[in-house]
């Protein structure tokens, strides 16, 4: 009995915050709620009928009204020890008797919304509001329309231009017109991108509302997608569209491509530059990190505010608890994916750690396919790179496998072991692939890598310099040497040509990198090529980066791609290698020597994809190189005699002692100061006007970037997180974007540890809803304590499970009641998606 009052308790506090009102009556049910706000009279009671008197006097819990007083909604209420799905059948018999459509189902920790005329009960993270229920009850789409609707190759096209038909430059055909398409920016759909849209059609006619598209990079997925969204608001299955990316410049990129596809006819804003005007857009573009951050995206929109909701690279968009945003939302779904499920088909689970990289990312890859409905790992519709090749859409690499000795043995299963001398002696110190550039620094091997690029390298067909190159480091720091290295060869190769513009850093640390990528595609990053006057190319030819210009980035005159940098995600190696399968014409027009304009044109049949970590053989065991280069050996003087490894960073081990200690007491002013730190904290913030700009164009890496380099730590205050923590007396660490989001009203509170946790633990459940026979108070008591005590995680992850009988957070009883499928399931999601760095004190 106890736990059932503490439920409806629960619920009845849930019910308040959904906007329902409480009312009691002298006869009739124990508890009616109303939206109109209006206390029900018996006579309205008897107006329903004997079968609701029957009804009224068993054991139905909570009666939900519409604004003309009728039942809309049914909720049945169970004690937290009871799963609520053990009450369906008897809430349906309720709500059918009463004449509701709808059923809510809870036990105060999870809860469950039904639409009895479509489909199952869905988990959801709130009670719906009045309003909610009222938008769900009249939104009817029509799944016939959408089915039946002729999508041609011009349905974008005719948005663009609706009397291109009757344009004098239209020549009749596709094929007789592509320079009156050029000119005019028109986009008509390639017939793999009318399949897609038609394999839809066929999945909705099935009774299907989520779909995924596997098309590989550069087949035009946002072309796709603006098809797709057209279909849905042209046949009015959608009133509004959410399109999800996971990168700022994803963003950008996006809501430019529909403004080019879709506008006039329909509007595109990204959310961050229309917080208070959103509602007025028919398609909003945003990042699903910033909906993610402080769980945003409860309080900024109600579940029924998207009709369709599409995910970019869906399975990094919607990885992990980023998938609880996806979820929240009532309507179709559709994923959009550049990478197989079977792109691991070599790997096998049974024999790699659960932490390894790979194993990690074959489950995002799983859990993809099945939130969109295709857990037999078969998409709505694929499109692989093999088919783009093979259609003459995409073209494939050369890959060229080129290590190094000590690459080579840092590869290997023994690692590359060198000899260190040390105040001791000699020790012996082993380095893997992992600690290039992070712990083993190498700055032989470094220019070996710079040199082997330039040596085999693809030249422009053009002019014959250096072909346009990304490279991808291990880090910033990483970048700035590569970068160094490349122009001081550059210079000696090319003297006068470049001036240190041949090879530049672009990654987030670095002022306008974001800039700098959109320059190096426009063919202007730092002027024009000087080795051929007029002819259209930039004059810098290699950009090194980090982790920009990957996802989304088009660049189709790019010809070589290197990675200098062992890559552990198949989706970050299939993205790095799709931003050179792009066809690009190389052209140069110019007079010739009877003064005549004369066109010459190259095709892009190739591109070279320089492999300096056996990227390739990692993922795909004997991969089929095409070339292969032996590259000198670095001459390294700490080898075998023990003088200590060339790190090319010297660090001092000698001892640097004080030179004096002075001490003073902390008397009651520094207790003060400790009290007035947050506010004198909050006026530093918000009178900077750098961190006030990013803000507003919502930048958080250039904020935190600014906030640690020039504001933490500074003489006088000497400001830091744990001083602001313990200003602000929160039980959990804080991080510099809450802090800042706090400042600016962003979010309106700091959330304390157990509010974190049963948050997590709702998009837990929202994720992975469990069935009637689980134990639901266990899960919830597993889930908590796995996050926020380090000892329960060894624990678990060691099977000493009986150190149990002495824990004293958790005993061997306790975790017997926890369902064994979640007793795998809830470490790998916790040890995946949570940051449980902030669960610390």
């Amino acid at each position: 009995m106890k736990n059932e009052a503490h439920a409806r308790i629960k619920i009845n506090k849930l019910l308040e915050e959904a906007g329902w009102r409480f009312f009691d009556t002298e006869e009739g049910p124990a508890n009616i709620l109303l939206e109109n706000h209006v206390k029900i009279t018996q006579t309205e009671v008897d107006a329903w009928g004997k079968d609701y008197e029957n009804t009224k006097n068993g054991s139905l819990d909570f009666l939900l009204e519409d604004s003309n007083q009728k039942p809309i909604c049914v909720l049945e209420a169970k004690k937290e020890g009871l799963h609520p799905l053990v009450a369906k059948e008897q809430a349906r018999k309720y709500a059918k008797t009463v004449g509701a459509q709808f059923i809510i189902l809870s036990n105060g920790i999870i809860h469950y919304l039904w639409n009895l005329e479509k489909g199952n009960p869905k988990s959801i993270f709130k009670f719906p509001s009045p309003e909610e229920i009222g938008a769900i009850k009249e939104w009817k789409p029509d799944r016939a329309a959408l089915v039946n609707e002729e999508v041609d190759r011009d349905f974008i096209a005719k948005v663009q231009m609706p009397d291109y038909l009757q344009r004098p430059g239209w020549n009749g055909t596709i094929e007789t017109s592509k320079n009156f398409i050029w000119s005019n920016g028109l986009r008509f759909l390639r017939v793999y991108q009318l399949k897609a849209i038609q394999a839809l059609q066929d999945a909705v006619s099935k009774g299907k509302d989520r779909f995924v598209f596997e098309m590989a990079t550069g087949t035009g997925k946002t072309l796709t997608s603006a098809a797709v969204i057209r279909l849905f608001l042209r046949t009015e299955n959608a009133r509004r569209v959410l399109f999800l990316v996971d990168r700022i410049e994803l963003e950008d990129q996006a809501y430019k491509n529909f403004v080019a596809y879709l506008s006039p006819d329909y509007t595109t804003y990204i959310y961050k530059e229309h917080k208070s005007d959103w509602h007025k857009a028919d398609i909003i573009v945003t990042t699903v990190q910033s909906l993610m951050f402080d769980n945003k995206y409860r309080r900024l929109f109600n579940p029924t505010d998207f009709n369709l909701i599409i995910s970019d690279e869906s399975h990094r968009s919607i990885s992990g608890n980023a998938r609880a945003v996806f979820e929240y939302f009532h309507g179709y779904k559709l994923g959009l994916t550049a990478t197989p499920k079977d792109y691991l088909k070599g790997v096998d689970p049974d024999k790699v750690k659960e932490n390894d990289p790979r194993e990690i990312e074959r489950r995002m890859l799983r859990d993809t396919y099945s939130t969109f409905g295709c857990e037999g790992g078969d998409p709505t519709y694929r499109y692989s790179l093999l088919n783009g090749v093979k259609d003459g859409f995409l073209i494939n690499p050369r890959v060229l496998d080129a290590r190094t000795e000590i690459t080579t043995q840092l590869l290997s299963d023994e690692g590359y072991s060198v000899a260190m001398v040390t105040e001791e002696g000699e020790e012996t110190e082993t380095f893997v692939s992992r600690d290039f550039e992070k712990k083993f620094f190498s700055d032989k091997t470094n220019k070996v890598f710079c040199s082997t690029f330039l040596e085999n390298a693809l030249k422009d067909p053009i002019t014959a310099e250096i072909g346009k190159t990304i490279i991808f480091a291990v880090s910033q720091n990483h970048a700035r040497k590569i970068t160094e290295i490349l122009n001081d060869i550059a210079e000696k190769l090319f003297p006068g040509k470049y001036n240190s513009d041949f090879a530049v850093q672009v990654t987030s640390q670095v002022a306008d990198a974001q800039q700098m990528t959109i320059n190096f595609t426009n063919n202007n990053l730092n002027g024009k090529t000087s080795w051929l006057e007029g002819y259209k190319s930039c004059k810098t030819r290699v950009c090194i980066t980090v982790g920009m210009m990957t996802t989304g980035y088009d660049c189709p005159d790019l010809l070589n791609l290197c990675m200098m940098r062992p890559i552990f995600s198949p989706a970050d190696f299939v993205q790095i290698k799709g931003r050179g399968t792009r066809k690009h014409t190389f052209e140069f027009t110019h007079k010739n020597e009877v003064g005549e304009e004369e066109t010459i044109q190259n095709e892009k049949e190739i591109f070279k994809f320089f492999d300096f970590f056996a990227n390739c053989e990692y993922f795909e065991e004997k991969f089929d190189y095409d070339e292969k280069i032996k590259l000198p050996k670095p001459k390294n003087k700490g080898e075998g005699g023990g003088e200590g490894v060339d790190i090319d960073k010297y660090e001092s081990y000698i001892p640097d002692p004080l030179s004096f200690v002075h001490e003073q007491e902390v008397g009651y002013g520094g207790m003060k100061i400790d009290r007035m730190l947050f506010q004198k904290f909050e006026d530093r913030i918000t009178t900077d006007d750098i961190i006030k700009k990013h803000v507003e164009l919502g930048n958080w890496d250039q904020v935190i970037s600014h906030v640690q380099n020039e504001i933490f730590d500074k003489p006088e205050e000497y400001f830091n997180l744990d001083k602001l923590r313990k200003a602000a007396k929160l039980d959990r660490k804080l991080s510099v974007r809450e802090v800042v989001e706090k400042i600016f009203g962003i979010i309106p509170k700091f959330k304390s540890k157990d509010e974190l946790l049963e948050e997590e633990f709702d998009k837990f459940v929202s994720i992975y809803p469990p069935n009637e026979d689980v134990n639901v108070r266990a899960l919830k008591y597993f889930f908590k304590a796995y996050v926020v005590d380090q000892d329960i995680r060894t624990i678990i992850e060691t099977k000493d499970f009986h150190s149990l009988h002495t824990s004293p957070t958790m005993t061997i009883e306790q975790f017997k009641s926890v369902d064994p499928n979640y007793r795998k399931i809830i470490p790998e999601y916790i040890n995946d998606y949570i940051n449980l760095e902030q669960f610390a004190a």
